[in-house]
């Protein structure tokens, strides 16, 4: 079901009309009311009248974290405080986190574009929808929860964690549909299996994943262990949340919400445009944010951008789910490894299971490399053989795609840390004095 046609279904001349008009009225607000802004923009020599065409958002300066951390808490707020109705914050690890703002105008136009990201895969007025993210500071339970009313399912607020009690409502309340990280949904998988709940009776039919990237592999883990269909959505805190782009039925990308939202794809390194169909960062220039308006936000996260026409009749550009992101990045003796990467290799191996942990530190002056894996508890063998077998079998895959030794150190099931928030799949020991 297509939530709002007006705009999903726009033509493309008349979607880049609006765009444009909506990125004058963007700059102009944030050159009257963030002096971060004016200031960036004089220097560029770029008025707000300036921007005639899509084209001259070439001409505005690039937004990072470094920026955003920089005017903490509140310095690129484009309205006063007593206009704010909400403020969110990033959950980074490191530093101040991002604080963001919403307006009343916000907080109605983030409601539109999450109840068409859930409408998109398949969320109706008729469902049960159980809520597993944070509903704290983190953007993406209350986002999300606006939206799945707005449509009109009935939203069972559960928050994070408390697995056992999430498992208790699913099967006395008849959920039908699962907001959370992907790799809650397989740990809920895995606590179900061991309290002996079969899934496959239960109403559950969609998840709604998001905050973290998902793989193929993976995805096809939750659909098969929870009988639901997996969609993917993306969306951060320093351009709305979650609503930026979602999947539709038709499983072929991310419609990104381009009335809303200007894209770009630029290298990563240079910044600069990348051609049509190619891989680079994605940039964002939010069209209609009042309180924290952005200008060409960098994401870090690669991607590509699809413009050729959806069979559900969505006009909106699609975006590749995002399995990559520039600072996830490791440089491990001179070679980039992606965590995406050793994922991939993993998911292909029979009796490893999808959790694992990557460590990085410095020995002796050389960067040294650990996966802490969990396999099943067969491949615990009392013929010492067997699972040195089963070891060199995954150090020498990742060797075949990486081109680095890995030291394989098997782990027993529910080893590694399992968390209802973003998953965390590294631990770099280098910079901590290890």
């Amino acid at each position: 079901m297509i939530w709002n046609p007006e705009y999903e279904t726009m033509a493309r001349a008349d979607l880049e009309e609006l765009q444009l008009r909506r990125l004058q009225t963007t700059v102009a607000w944030v050159y009257e009311r963030v002096p971060y802004y004016r200031t960036a923009l004089d220097e560029r020599g770029v008025k707000p009248r300036d921007i005639r065409s899509l084209a001259d958002v070439a001409q505005l300066p690039f937004t990072d974290k470094t920026a955003l951390r920089d005017t903490y808490p509140f310095g690129l707020f484009a309205v006063p405080l007593d206009q704010v109705v909400r403020i969110h914050s990033s959950s980074g690890t490191t530093g101040k986190p991002i604080v963001v703002g919403y307006t009343k105008g916000d907080i109605a136009t983030w409601t539109e574009l999450t109840a068409r990201v859930a409408s998109a895969a398949g969320v109706r007025s008729t469902d049960l929808a159980q809520m597993a993210f944070g509903y704290g500071m983190f953007t993406g339970g209350f986002g999300m929860h606006y939206g799945l009313e707005r449509i009109g399912a009935t939203v069972i607020p559960a928050s994070a964690g408390n697995t056992e009690r999430h498992l208790m409502m699913m099967q006395d309340f008849g959920t039908t549909v699962l907001i959370s990280t992907p790799s809650y949904a397989l740990y809920l998988a895995e606590v179900g299996q061991k309290l002996g709940i079969d899934f496959q009776t239960m109403p559950l039919r969609l998840g709604l994943f998001g905050a973290e990237p998902c793989s193929d592999a993976a995805r096809r883990e939750i659909e098969a262990n929870l009988f639901i269909r997996a969609t993917d959505n993306y969306g951060l805190s320093e351009v709305m949340g979650p609503g930026v782009s979602g999947e539709c039925e038709c499983d072929c990308g991310l419609h990104i919400n381009e009335d809303h939202f200007f894209v770009e794809i630029v290298d990563p390194v240079t910044g600069e445009p990348r051609g049509e169909g190619e891989e680079g960062e994605l940039v964002i220039t939010p069209l209609t944010k009042e309180a924290f308006p952005v200008l060409r936000y960098r994401t870090h996260d690669l991607t590509v951008l699809d413009r050729t026409p959806c069979e559900c009749g969505r006009t909106l550009v699609r975006m590749n789910k995002v399995r990559q992101r520039t600072d996830d990045m490791l440089i491990i003796r001179g070679v980039n490894v992606f965590p995406s990467q050793i994922e991939d290799v993993l998911f292909k191996i029979e009796d490893v299971r999808p959790h694992y942990l990557i460590v990085v530190d410095r020995k002796h002056g050389l960067d040294d490399i650990e996966l802490r894996l969990e396999v099943a508890e067969e491949v615990f063998s009392d013929i010492m053989a067997d699972m040195v077998a089963f070891t060199k079998n995954v150090s020498e895959r990742l060797h075949s795609v990486l081109g680095l030794n890995v030291k394989v150190t098997l782990v027993e099931p529910g080893t590694i840390e399992r968390t209802a928030g973003k998953a965390r799949h590294v631990l770099d020991l280098r910079d901590q004095g290890c």
